[in-house]
C-alpha cells in the first residue's frame, strides 16, 4: 500500500468496512494454507497412486480435507491442479501380446448378456507388458468382473503360458464359492489356448469362454484393468531388471485392490466391492464443466 494513502480512504472508496477488509485479508490467508494442505495431500496419494485422476482425488481428499476443516469441491480441485500443473493427461500404446493364429481349439463366448451380481460368477484374463533395461516383462491378470478385485497375476519374461499359468494357480487359491458356477474369458491367445490351463481350468469345473472377433470390445474389461495400472500406477517407468519389476508389481496390485476406488463400484476399492453381493451403484455421471477442462478424460 502507497504511505500516502491510508487504509480508510482506501475502504471509503470501495465502500467497505475496516473490519470487512481484514476479515478479507485473513480469508484469503486461510484459503491460501488450505490450499497448501490439499496439494500436499494429493503429493501423499500420487505418491503410492502416480495417476490417480483428479475425480478419484476427490474422493478420498473428502475425509482428510474435513479433518483440517476445508471445504473444496470438484470444480476447485481442478483449477487448484490445473494452476499447479497437475491435471493426469492419458496417453495410449499398443504392443502385440496376442496371437491367436494358431491350431489350438478355442471357445465361445459366454458372457454375452450374461448378469454378473456377485463375485466369482466371471473372471476375465489378459495380457500386458512392462518396460526393463533388460527387455519387455508380461503381466498376465485375472480380474474378478463383479468386484474388480485382481485376484491373480503372474510376471514372466517372456510371453510362455508360464505367467498366465501362475495368475491362474493365484486366483484358485483365493476362490471360496468353488460349487458356483465360474466362467473364465479370455483372448484366444496360443497361451489361455495352451492345454495345460485348459486342463486346469476343465480340473477346477471352471467354464471356458473366449473372444470370437479379436476385437478389445469382447474383452473390454481385462482391456480396461490394464490401462487402470498402466496409466496410473507405472507410466512411463523402466525397471532395472525383472527382479524389480517382479517386486514393484506386487505392491501396485496390493494398493489397487486394497486403495483404489472405483465409480462403477459406487466408489469401493476391489477389496470391499468383493465383500458384497447384489448390483453396485454406478457413479458415471455427464459432468458440464469436464468441457471446460480438456487434459484430463473421464475415468
Amino acid at each position: 500500500m502507497h504511505p500516502e494513502v491510508s487504509l480508510e480512504s482506501i475502504c471509503t472508496l470501495f465502500g467497505v468496512t475496516r473490519q470487512a477488509y481484514y476479515d478479507a485479508k485473513k480469508q484469503e490467508q486461510k484459503t491460501s494454507i488450505a490450499e497448501m494442505i490439499v496439494l500436499y495431500l494429493v503429493k501423499e496419494l500420487r505418491a503410492i497412486m502416480p495417476m490417480l485422476g483428479t475425480r478419484k482425488l476427490l474422493g478420498e481428499l473428502i475425509a482428510p480435507m474435513k479433518e483440517h476443516g476445508i471445504k473444496m469441491g470438484r470444480d476447485q480441485l481442478f483449477e487448484l491442479l490445473g494452476f499447479y500443473g497437475l491435471l493426469i493427461r492419458r496417453r495410449k500404446r499398443m504392443v502385440k501380446t496376442t496371437d491367436s493364429h494358431h491350431w489350438l481349439k478355442k471357445y465361445p463366448n459366454l458372457t454375452k448378456g450374461i448378469i454378473i451380481d456377485e463375485p466369482e460368477q466371471l473372471w476375465v484374463s489378459d495380457i500386458t507388458y512392462i518396460r526393463t533395461l533388460q527387455g519387455f516383462s508380461y503381466l498376465s491378470l485375472i480380474t474378478d468382473a463383479y468386484s474388480r478385485k485382481i485376484v491373480g497375476y503372474g510376471l514372466y519374461p517372456t510371453l510362455e503360458a508360464i505367467g498366465c499359468l501362475d495368475a491362474l494357480n493365484m486366483a484358485l487359491s483365493t476362490r471360496k464359492k468353488k460349487s458356483t458356477k465360474l466362467i473364465h474369458h479370455s483372448d484366444r491367445g496360443i497361451q489361455y489356448c495352451s492345454a495345460a490351463y485348459i486342463n486346469i481350468l476343465n480340473q477346477a469345473t471352471i467354464d471356458i469362454s473366449m473372444t470370437q472377433s479379436g476385437s478389445p470390445y469382447e474383452n473390454a474389461l481385462a482391456e480396461r484393468m490394464n490401462g487402470i495400472l498402466k496409466n496410473e500406477f507405472y507410466p512411463k517407468r523402466i525397471y532395472q531388471h525383472h527382479k524389480e519389476a517382479k517386486k514393484v508389481i506386487a505392491k501396485i496390485i496390493l494398493i489397487y485392490n486394497s486403495r483404489r476406488p472405483h465409480s462403477s463400484l459406487d466408489y469401493m476399492t476391489p477389496d470391499q466391492a468383493h465383500e458384497k453381493t447384489g448390483p453396485l451403484k454406478k457413479r458415471w455421471k455427464h459432468y458440464p464443466w469436464k468441457k471446460k477442462i480438456q487434459p484430463e478424460k473421464a475415468e
